[in-house]
């Protein structure tokens, strides 16, 4: 599949660059008979859309979804869902000066040596232009899993370069260009403005949890629901960490902590993130992810051309100095197409068990 496709029986295959024409998905395995429109798809995808604040890229992109087959009516008929997202804004002459050397940090390096040819424009497919389709695939997800099981997705931002972001509401996460949990962002503000006039950029971390998930989701060993969430979570471009639960936390933990100990009112922690053994406890999946400072900035720095000669590498153009800021509903859309999967798979294989005592209070059913 040459890496371009995510999913086994909910499978998504993206495909464009960020300068072609267009770029977007064929989702092949969801089930038929739900509503969908491309509403539905838009409103997510408005949520990742770029020049919604001056914190991020100013590439003006409608980001307009079409539906061209797997609906029929008003409803999905079985077959695959393919959508189109067209590219208006494309400006390739902002490249130019990199198109014979490497940005540090960037794609750039790994891919010419892979393929041996090289878009350089916006790069290419190596782009989080990319990551649009993903979204849209995703709203067809996060859709299904609401409907058919209540599930809820909701993500936030707790870290931007240096600055923690304090957990108060998710009400206030929709109301600032961060989707930052608090109320007052005019510190991220003042720092992503000072970051811009500097020329650099910087890293965040993100946090995304699905609620109501039902217990059993996830194999054994290979296709754990965890090792399946990292290894779609480090799909998505500048992921450099991704952890469930405690995560790196759990170094310093002690087992008397650690351990989640249950009560027949449920478990009293969620130290293991919803999943133990690789397979959902009914608990909230909690899921953090590290993303890297951008690697297109226009500071100098060193580099070579692809005659292995040093250059100095400036980047023009239009870029986010934190591209943390606009991947929290990625990181939804990418936990929903896991989730989704899973749901189906589990449906296949296991959905006559029935066990012979109620299942945890508190856990999903």
């Amino acid at each position: 599949m040459s890496g371009n496709t995510l999913g086994t029986l909910f499978s998504v295959t993206n495909f464009g660059e960020s300068h072609g024409p267009a770029i977007g998905c064929v989702i092949d395995g969801c089930p038929p008979g739900m509503q969908l429109s491309e509403a539905d798809i838009q409103v997510e995808l408005d949520r990742r859309r770029p020049g919604t604040s001056r914190h991020v890229t100013q590439r003006q992109e409608p980001d307009t979804v079409e539906i061209l087959s797997g609906v029929y009516e008003g409803q999905t008929t079985g077959t695959p869902i393919a959508l189109l997202i067209r590219n208006t804004d494309q400006r390739s002459k902002d490249y130019s000066n990199i198109a014979q050397s490497f940005r540090p940090g960037h794609a750039d390096y790994s891919y010419w040596h892979k393929y041996g040819v090289r878009d350089p424009r916006g790069g290419g497919r190596s782009s989080a232009r990319l990551t649009a389709p993903t979204v849209a695939a995703g709203a067809v997800a996060r859709k299904w899993l609401f409907e058919k099981h209540g599930i809820v997705l909701r993500g936030c931002m707790t870290a931007v370069g240096e600055v923690e972001i304090p957990f108060e509401s998710w009400d206030h996460v929709p109301n600032n260009p961060f989707y930052a949990p608090v109320a007052d962002v005019q510190n991220l503000e003042d720092y992503m403005d000072a970051l811009r006039k500097a020329g650099d950029s910087c890293g965040a971390r993100i946090r995304v949890v699905a609620s109501n998930v039902p217990v059993g989701l996830g194999e054994p060993l290979y296709d754990r629901l965890d090792a399946d969430i990292a290894h779609a979570m480090m799909g998505l471009n500048a992921v450099k960490a991704v952890e469930i639960g405690a995560g790196f936390a759990s170094v310093s933990q002690r087992g008397t902590n650690h351990g989640d100990s249950l009560s027949p009112e449920g478990f009293r922690s969620n130290n293991a993130g919803g999943i133990l053994g690789g397979i959902s406890t009914g608990q909230d999946i909690e899921v953090s992810l590290g993303i890297k400072p951008t690697s297109s900035i226009i500071s100098p720095r060193e580099s070579i051309d692809v005659n292995g000669q040093p250059v100095e590498v400036v980047t023009k153009g239009r870029h986010d100095p934190c591209v943390g800021i606009r991947a929290t509903p990625i990181a939804e859309a990418l936990l929903a197409l896991v989730l989704m999967d899973h749901v189906l798979r589990h449906r296949a294989q296991c959905g006559d068990v029935r066990l012979p005592v109620p299942p945890i209070p508190g856990s999903a059913a």
